[in-house]
């Protein structure tokens, strides 16, 4: 062969490795949203959140993208409201997101929902366990166990464990999440044999919760269910200060910094549900906080946020294409997703079952009590 034969040969490969990289750097990356909470009252509650969503973003674009295209993310602020949460929906909508991952509060992810559902736009949720949620359609996918679940778990937990026979019960009625909870934890423990003493209503921030202490302290009971998030923290101390001697518990609102900074952290003793913990000794549990354990609070909110993102990338590539309803059927279709914080699997409504982790406070201190409890 001629020396310009074989340098045209190599001419023309090289030319097509140029096109090649050049398009491989020009494609257009693929979008998403992360709507949370960057101001407002759950902005703290939502911090780890936010962490674990960004962690997996990063860690998916230095492994080549989802379908080797970058991933550009972005993060919407809800303002801690429902109003807030449905105009970050409709923006995420208007910029053309292949999918929304959040939110953390349940009454933020239902306002994003319907937006979502709307469009047509794949949403996974990350904490939100209001059980009406994943009914808005079928868009609509959480990586976390539900309301029904765990208001179940933690009845059977104060009545079996505790031998608790008398509740009082706190429900914030302004919120979706503690309404929804609150309702079936009693249904759950009066069930069981135990009885509702009292349940007392309060608005989160509209006061100093006093007169709602005062109320609690004339009922006698064995528990106390906080079912609310932050505040819960406050209300749990002022209780105890004010000499009840009913134990607290609650719910996977407490498992974050912004709790114990409230109040949590002067509990001598109480229990609150959450969906993993850092000391779970699983392979991916350990690689998880190998890997990313310096980077700031890791809690299961962390944890869930970064599995969002992670079956996300896993629906896309099996989908082969950013075309919603692709990935929606995708989604419905992965089968052993081995997740931080367990194996993931949607059922027709977008749910998954997840065990869930038992947390004993003592001493402001928390500390695994049971790690793994299914249903």
């Amino acid at each position: 062969m001629s020396t310009s034969c074989e340098n045209g040969r190599l001419f023309v490969l090289l030319v097509a490795l140029l096109l090649a990289t050049a398009s491989q750097t020009t494609a257009e990356p693929i979008k998403i949203a992360a709507i949370f909470s960057l101001s407002g009252k759950a902005a703290q509650s939502n911090k780890p959140a936010i962490l674990g969503t960004e962690l997996a973003v990063d860690e998916i674009n230095r492994e080549g993208g989802m379908m080797g295209q970058q991933v550009e993310l972005l993060l919407l602020d809800n303002n801690s409201s429902p109003i807030g949460s449905h105009l970050a929906a409709e923006q995420a909508a208007a910029a053309g997101v292949t999918a929304i991952i959040g939110s953390v509060w349940s009454s933020h992810s239902l306002a994003i929902a319907k937006v979502a559902e709307k469009n047509n736009i794949p949403m996974i949720a990350t904490n939100s366990t209001t059980p009406s949620l994943t009914a808005i359609g079928d868009h609509i996918f959480r990586v976390c166990y539900d309301d029904t679940f765990q208001g179940g778990v933690l009845a059977r937990f104060a009545f079996e464990e505790l031998e608790a026979r008398t509740a009082l019960v706190f429900v914030d009625i302004a919120s979706d999440f503690s309404l929804n909870l609150t309702e079936i934890f009693n249904r759950s423990f009066q069930s069981l044999g135990g009885k509702i003493v009292r349940e007392i209503e309060y608005k989160a921030g509209d006061s100093d919760y006093l007169p709602q202490v005062q109320e609690a302290l004339a009922a006698d009971t064995d528990i106390v269910f906080l079912s609310g998030h932050n505040e819960s923290g406050v209300i749990a101390i002022k209780l105890q200060d004010a000499g009840s001697k009913a134990t607290p518990i609650g719910s996977d609102g407490w498992d974050n910094a912004g709790f114990f900074i409230s109040g949590g952290n002067k509990i001598r003793r109480g229990y609150y549900l959450s969906h993993w913990l850092p000391t779970h000794q699983d392979p991916r549990s350990r690689a998880f906080i190998e890997k990313y354990g310096h980077t700031g609070e890791i809690v299961a909110a962390t944890a869930l946020a970064y599995d969002a993102v992670q079956i996300l990338a896993a629906a896309v590539t099996k989908a082969g294409t950013t075309d919603s309803t692709a990935i929606r059927n995708a989604l419905h279709g992965l089968q052993g997703f081995q997740g931080v914080t367990g194996e993931i699997k949607f059922d027709a409504q977008g749910n998954t079952t997840k065990p869930a982790s038992m947390i004993e406070i003592h001493d402001g201190v928390p500390s695994p009590h049971k790690q793994r409890i299914s249903q």
